[in-house]
This record gives C-alpha cells, sequence and structure tokens, in this order.
C-alpha cells in the first residue's frame, strides 16, 4: 500500500514534533464520542486507508499520525448526533500531552507532500495475550484512551497499532461482503483499550449506490 500523505514539524517549547496526515481525507469515515463507547463507521475505502496509516503509526514511533476526519462528519447519517471526533495515533514513548494538542495543531504549516511504502497487516481474529485464557483488555499492553480539542488520541506501543491497522484491513476486505444483499445486518470490530477507557467499535459503512 502506498498512501500519499504530508509531513508537517513543529515546535513546542525546546522539542519539535513531527506530524503526519492523509493527503486526502476520506469522505466516508465518522469516528464519534459515542454514549458507551468510542464509535466510528467507515466504508471499505476509508477503512483501507485507515488500515495503512494505523500500519504507518506502528513503524513511526516518533510522529504523530492525525486523522482529520470530522470535518467529513458534517451533513453524513450521524450528523447532530453524537459528537464527531479526529482521531490521532502515538507511541507511548513520545510523551506527548493531548492538552497541547490544540496548540501543536495551530503551528502546523501545509506540509512537505510524501508517498509511504507500507505493509498493511493480514486480517486476523481478536488477539488474545499469547499462552493466555484471558481476555484482551486484560493485557498491560492496551490503548490509552484520551479527548482533547475535538480529538480522540490512541496512545500504544507498535503492538497495538499494528493491531489496530488489521482491525481496520478486516472491516475493508471482510464488511461489504457480510452487508452484501442482508439489509439491517451490520459487521464491527473493536479495538481495545485499557479497562478504565471504553474502547473503540468501528462498523462498516454500507455503500449505497447514488
Amino acid at each position: 500500500m502506498r498512501p500519499h500523505t504530508t509531513v508537517h514539524t513543529a515546535r513546542l517549547g525546546a522539542r519539535e514534533f513531527k506530524v503526519i496526515r492523509p493527503a486526502r481525507v476520506p469522505a466516508r469515515a465518522v469516528p464519534v464520542d459515542g454514549p458507551w463507547s468510542m464509535d466510528g463507521w467507515f466504508d471499505r475505502e476509508a477503512a483501507h486507508l485507515t488500515a495503512g496509516l494505523w500500519a504507518l503509526a506502528a513503524t513511526s514511533p516518533r510522529s504523530l499520525v492525525h486523522l482529520p476526519l470530522r470535518e467529513g462528519a458534517a451533513g453524513g447519517a450521524y450528523a447532530g448526533t453524537w459528537r464527531p471526533l479526529d482521531l490521532v495515533l502515538l507511541h507511548h514513548s513520545l510523551q506527548f500531552a493531548p492538552s497541547r494538542w490544540k496548540e501543536l495543531r495551530g503551528r502546523l504549516g501545509p506540509g512537505r507532500p510524501r508517498t509511504m511504502d507500507l505493509r498493511v497487516p493480514d486480517p486476523g481474529p481478536d488477539a488474545r495475550p499469547a499462552g493466555s485464557g484471558r481476555q484482551p483488555w486484560a493485557s498491560r499492553d492496551r490503548f490509552r484512551q484520551d479527548i482533547h480539542s475535538e480529538t480522540l488520541f490512541m496512545t500504544g506501543s507498535a503492538r497495538t497499532r499494528r493491531e489496530g491497522a488489521g482491525r481496520f484491513a478486516d472491516l475493508a476486505r471482510t464488511g461489504p461482503g457480510v452487508l452484501f444483499g442482508h439489509t439491517g445486518r451490520h459487521y464491527g470490530r473493536r479495538v481495545d483499550c485499557r479497562p478504565a477507557d471504553r474502547g473503540l467499535h468501528i462498523e462498516h459503512l454500507e455503500e449505497r449506490p447514488a
């Protein structure tokens, strides 16, 4: 997969941060602050691109990967029901405070175009800790969620972001086939977070003919 991106840099105090964004924001991607969990609806194209960006985040521990998705939620099926969110993926070792995101975002320029060469993980079953019958959330290696400035932050390790990429890849590959000809059915996956957080539930958004 070779997604087109823009790479931005900005300073906060003595530190310089790199932010990577998709060059083109997918039109049918709607992450929201739902009533019980963080929820998201993605069509096949959006889920495929998002899988690539999660894979990019897994190999970019010194960068923040920013998906500015809430603009695309305006006028969509879920507009006005729940609060739409942008998404930022980052490695915990970066030690970036989400509360400073608005300031950093305001300092980003137009960025430099760059095409990435990525391998998206194959879709697989929900991961469980090796050799353990525990539920996935029982592992210490889970995402941490924060919301600041209309943005959902998913902070974790390279492994958790690879797993997340696999969830989106499965959504793109399997979701359309499950929904085809079955009105009322849905296909979703879950990205697990710490027990104190609400998790991220993603669902295939049916592609209706124009």
